[in-house]
């Protein structure tokens, strides 16, 4: 992040997904930020957005400290402030808050993350910002709030919300959220198949027949804690667009991609001291792990929940490695804290194995879920 703002400040003039600001918005500016953040998440660049608080434009781009703005605001702050205004279906930009240190100055970025939910507008009028409106931004311009964009750019943005201007891959992401519209193909004892009910071009299938016998501690807590491991895998027409590791728990009554694995370094930069798994949402892999999941309320929900019990699942790439970096201040003097009263299910000998091992990552993936929790309410 900071590199790339670096960067955007040292061209030294703003762009299509960019925009520099002196100082925060103030409070008779509030229709000035929602102006400004919908043109950002409407950005024809098809590409997160950022709002840079803290360079003088008119002072050769110079930082300007905002830790001292009375108008300063953070993540929570901008959520709230979006949260009760009449956007369109309900839906509203994703927003986040990132401090840099520049030239010993603080600078704030508003990062508005790319949807496919475009266009986003409002139903109804907040100070100057027009309901029924639609704005984006060309090159360094912000759409009038007297008017709507032109008809050409509209019709994109409404193009990347029905997946018309997606790659394969981008589509296969946006048709696996909704599994309603995905049919059952036939299937042969290897494998189970479906295909999308409009674009039948498009598949996704996993094996039925084991690819290893290997163990992981989030097994363990699963009423069937024997190993089947899977291989899933999507397709456009005949050509293969990406496999994942899958695997089958509680006895097949729950299959999902496994989680990606990550860690924290405490004593030095070649080793992990702290291991987790995670997913991090509106990826791939977890969307085909929601898209797998029926909830039944019985077995199926019991396995899904048990393993949620044991990963991480993040909102961003960004909450995870700020996370990662909040472990890496404060696991050795608050570890012990967080372990109280944790419980361990049964870890039987296996030959072959050191379940002290296992025991160990189980021990400490429920900490850091306590860890996670705790830090969300820093943040807000």
């Amino acid at each position: 992040m900071r590199s790339e703002i670096l960067d955007l400040i040292d061209l030294k003039q703003e762009g299509a997904y960019w925009d520099f600001k002196r100082e925060w918005y103030s409070i008779d500016k509030k229709d000035d930020l929602l102006h400004d953040i919908i043109c950002m998440a409407n950005n024809l660049e098809n590409r997160d957005a950022y709002i840079i608080i803290g360079v003088d434009e008119e002072n050769d781009y110079k930082s300007v400290d905002v830790n001292c703005d009375e108008n300063q605001k953070n993540t929570q702050m901008i959520v709230d402030f979006l949260k009760d205004k009449k956007f369109a279906g309900g839906i509203r930009p994703t927003v986040y808050v990132e401090s840099i240190k520049i030239e010993d100055c603080c600078v704030d970025v508003i990062v508005i993350k790319n949807s496919n939910y475009t266009p986003f507008y409002l139903m109804e009028r907040y100070q100057s910002v027009e309901a029924n409106n639609i704005y984006t931004r060309i090159m360094d311009s912000n759409t009038p709030k007297v008017k709507s964009a032109d008809i050409h750019h509209v019709e994109y943005l409404w193009k990347k919300r029905f997946g018309i201007v997606l790659t394969p891959m981008e589509k296969i992401k946006l048709y696996l959220c909704k599994p309603e519209d995905w049919i059952d193909a036939p299937t042969d004892w290897a494998t189970v198949r479906k295909y999308h009910k409009f674009f039948p071009e498009f598949t996704i299938e996993y094996t039925l027949d084991d690819t290893g016998t290997a163990y992981q501690y989030y097994l363990f807590n699963q009423t069937d804690i024997e190993p089947h491991w899977r291989e899933i895998r999507v397709f456009y027409h005949q050509t293969l667009l990406s496999t994942f590791e899958a695997v089958s728990l509680d006895g097949g009554r729950y299959t999902t991609p496994t989680p990606t694995t990550d860690g924290i370094s405490l004593e030095s930069f070649h080793n992990w001291d702290v291991s987790f798994k995670y997913f991090i949402k509106d990826t791939l892999p977890y969307v085909i792990k929601q898209f797998y999941y029926e909830s039944d309320g019985d077995e199926e929900t019991a396995a899904h929940d048990r393993f949620e019990e044991c990963i991480l699942i993040f909102e961003s790439e960004h909450e995870k490695e700020s996370f990662k970096n909040h472990i890496a201040d404060k696991w050795n003097s608050c570890k012990d804290e967080f372990s109280k009263d944790i419980s361990l299910p049964n870890f039987p000998k296996i030959k072959g194995y050191k379940m002290e091992e296992f025991k160990k990552q189980y021990y400490n993936m429920q900490i850091l879920q306590r860890m996670l929790f705790e830090f969300r309410k820093l943040d807000m």
